[in-house]
Order: C-alpha cells, then sequence, then structure tokens
C-alpha cells in the first residue's frame, strides 16, 4: 500500500467509533494524525490528541485555529450528537436540539472556516465529512438528528461547489454500525452481528486520503461492512428508520 507518510490529518470527533477508525487507518498509512474530541482516545499512542468541546464554540474556534497554523493534508469532520434514543418532535426536549445544532452543524462550519485555509495550501487538500443515511431519509423519532444532518450535508455540498483547492468528499454506512454511541442506546444482549465494523471505513479513507479524493469530489460514498462503497448517485442509501434505538 502507498504510504501517507509526511503528511498531516486531523480528525474531528475521532475518539470512537468511525473518525477513530478512520484515524487509525490514516496513522496506519504513515500520516502524522491528530485527534480532536472531548475525550482522549484509548490505547492511542500512535495518535495525537487535542481537546476541544464543539457545545464551546470559543475554546473550540481557538483551538482548531491553533491546529489550522501548522500543515493539514486532509481533515475527516465525525463529531456527531445524536441524542439519547430515538423519540418524536413532541416529545424532544429544546436543549437536546440545540446541543445537535451546536456539534452537527455549527462545529461542522467552525472546522471548515478553520481549516479550509491551510487544505488549500496543501493543493489540493481532503476534508472529508461523516455524514448517515438520514441525511436522505427523514424518519420518525430522529426529527432533530435528520435536520442536523441533513443541513450538514449540504452545507458540504455547497462548499463543494465553491472550492477548486479543496476535495470535499462525504461517506456514509450503508446500515447500522457497531460504535458506542449505538451500544449506549441498545439492551445488554443486543446481537450486533448484523452491524458493520467502524474499521469497514479505513480503506475508503486511506484510498480517500493517498488520491486527495481525485474522481469523488463532491460526491457522498455509501461504505458497506466489507469496505465496498459506491456513490449515492448510483445507489440511494436505505433508510434505518425501522431500527429502534
Amino acid at each position: 500500500m502507498a504510504s501517507l507518510a509526511g503528511r498531516r490529518m486531523i480528525v474531528v470527533g475521532g475518539s470512537t467509533g468511525i473518525g477513530r477508525a478512520i484515524a487509525d487507518a490514516w496513522s496506519a498509512a504513515g500520516a502524522d494524525v491528530t485527534v480532536c474530541s472531548r475525550n482522549r482516545p484509548a490505547d492511542a499512542p500512535h495518535l495525537r490528541w487535542e481537546r476541544i468541546d464543539l457545545t464551546e464554540p470559543d475554546q473550540a474556534r481557538e483551538r482548531l485555529t491553533g491546529l489550522a497554523a501548522g500543515r493539514v493534508d486532509a481533515a475527516c469532520f465525525s463529531a456527531v450528537h445524536y441524542g439519547d434514543r430515538r423519540a418524536h418532535f413532541s416529545d424532544g426536549s429544546e436543549a437536546e436540539w440545540r446541543r445537535q445544532l451546536a456539534v452537527n452543524v455549527t462545529g461542522l462550519w467552525l472546522t471548515l472556516h478553520a481549516l479550509l485555509p491551510p487544505l488549500r495550501a496543501a493543493g489540493p487538500g481532503l476534508f472529508l465529512g461523516v455524514s448517515s443515511e438520514v441525511a436522505f431519509n427523514a424518519g420518525p423519532g430522529r426529527s432533530g438528528y435528520a435536520a442536523s444532518k441533513a443541513a450538514a450535508k449540504v452545507l458540504l455540498d455547497s462548499v463543494a461547489q465553491e472550492e477548486d483547492a479543496v476535495r470535499v468528499v462525504q461517506v456514509l454506512p450503508a446500515g447500522m454500525v457497531d460504535t458506542p454511541g449505538i451500544r449506549r442506546r441498545r439492551a445488554p444482549a443486543f446481537d450486533y452481528s448484523a452491524y458493520a465494523r467502524p474499521s469497514s471505513f479505513g480503506p475508503v479513507a486511506t484510498r480517500l486520503a493517498l488520491t486527495a479524493g481525485n474522481g469523488h469530489h463532491g460526491d457522498s460514498l455509501v461504505v458497506d461492512g466489507n469496505g465496498d462503497w459506491a456513490s449515492a448517485n448510483d445507489r440511494r442509501p436505505a433508510s434505518q428508520s425501522v431500527v429502534r434505538g
């Protein structure tokens, strides 16, 4: 496999789940990777860590601006706030809605604002957004999450149409993924055998980093549990509304 040695990558929201898998894959390919998250990634001597809390925009802006002062070849935004559980709109709280917007939308905006300049200087840099099928499919019990993820997708779609020096690509799982966030919302005896693993995102993330997203600028790639992927233009992601939790 070709090497990412000498390249500097930043993953916002990379302590666990898909973001952590992308950080691990980039690091394994030789990149210098900094994870930005509230909590330090466990068992990760190969990763740098910067504490950032996207619900504290002043703190997040300061830390992201500091990271942007150096070289940045690729960045990934994987931070997300789902909510404690699925709930109908009338049962949701304003506090949860504001947190979803703060992390999923404003956090992405802050990250783009800070990191696009050094990514342009990389010529071309890669900005990788972790999306969700919910951005394509509305569904009951997740209006706030769906609205914020749809806003994030359209934000990145719009930036992709503006940028020439940064390639913007989004990735999303074809189905459910076994992550700590999902496990917090499932019963202790739940069977995860049909769920994908976050590591399935490693191959596509590495390929996109090696090519700086060449051929995929502005696209959303649907990733299967075996690591294969296809454009959402050719394969609309299936709704997960029937899955509870």
